[in-house]
């Protein structure tokens, strides 16, 4: 088997880097959430987290980790808002100029929140723009650093603090269950859960028309697919990171997919019946443990919750017709 991105090694020297700073996010349970799926679930919560998301994990590993000159220079990300978010956040608490590059389509409450944080955006045209040929001619031009979204062995490293932090919080688990876009959320705690317990089983979740994970693992190589359009906005990439996808070959067992229609009813629970805020990704996993998707013997779930910069529009069609 090829040598992975990162070890646990890696993600346990991220979580002391983070430790003070990002926050040690709740774990929640329901007893109506448990007879509902018919197994006991953990939901991992990271619309806590500091800018709303996981995200502020690997960005701050990331930044933290630059030179004096590197910092004043300052860094470049593009995302389509909570990788935004997590960079300009980090950026800001460590003193270093950001420039985000974000989609034409980003949700207007995470472009804001991202300019909130001091950050400078510049727009791109989703549906024609390669955002990483974008966000570098603007690196090279002003001499700043790529701050990636999820490609990137401090990026994933910190993503992996989450798995780090819920299974010191929870010791019985059987399974995780975590949203995937480009892959670093997995990519982390699959590594930092395999290092842990060897036996514990990794599912990843995408959404129908945003399956680039799921189609890679079953050719056995990177598929890029066109932009998606999907409600959840966080995993709308065209394909697997190169670093991330060796690590969900070897480690995830299996990339389940759900409906938007899913994705949305699973929302509506989260914010009535758990009474949480929660964005369409953050929401994904758990549609797909309340429509039955995991193997039966997979009895007690802990379910990344992802995120909870959800645009309030959205929240307010959620109780359309």
């Amino acid at each position: 088997m090829p040598s992975l991105a990162i070890s646990l090694d890696d993600v346990r020297d991220a979580a002391e880097r983070l430790r003070g700073v990002a926050n040690r996010t709740p774990v929640h349970t329901s007893r109506t959430l448990n007879m509902l799926s018919g197994r006991e679930v953990w939901l991992k919560c990271e619309n806590f987290q500091r800018g709303g998301s996981f995200k502020f994990r690997g960005a701050y590993n990331a930044i933290s980790r630059l030179g004096p000159a590197q910092r004043a220079r300052g860094v470049v990300a593009f995302s389509s808002g909570n990788h935004a978010q997590g960079v300009a956040l980090a950026a800001q608490l460590l003193g270093v100029p950001a420039v985000i590059c974000m989609p034409d389509d980003a949700p207007p409450v995470k472009l804001a929140a991202t300019r909130g944080y001091g950050a400078e955006v510049q727009i791109f045209e989703r549906a024609t723009v390669d955002r990483d040929s974008f966000a570098r001619a603007i690196a090279e031009e002003r001499g700043m650093t790529v701050i990636p979204p999820y490609d990137h062995p401090q990026i994933i490293a910190g993503q992996g603090t989450v798995a780090l932090e819920l299974l010191e919080q929870v010791d019985v688990l059987d399974a995780l269950v975590i949203p995937v876009g480009g892959g670093g959320l997995i990519g982390g705690c699959a590594v930092a859960a395999k290092g842990l317990r060897p036996e514990i089983r990794i599912f990843g979740v995408e959404t129908e028309g945003a399956d680039d994970v799921r189609q890679s693992l079953e050719r056995g190589e990177r598929v890029t697919i066109a932009p998606p359009a999907t409600v959840a906005d966080g995993i709308r990439t065209t394909a697997p990171g190169h670093l991330t996808f060796p690590i969900i070959q070897q480690l995830v067992e299996q990339v389940l997919v759900v409906s938007d229609a899913a994705v949305l009813d699973a929302l509506r629970f989260i914010l009535l019946r758990l009474k949480l805020v929660a964005e369409p990704t953050g929401a994904v996993g758990l549609a797909a443990v309340l429509g039955g998707l995991l193997p039966p013997e997979c009895r007690r779930v802990g379910v990344v919750l992802c995120g909870g910069n959800s645009d309030p529009m959205l929240l307010a069609r959620l109780w359309e017709g």
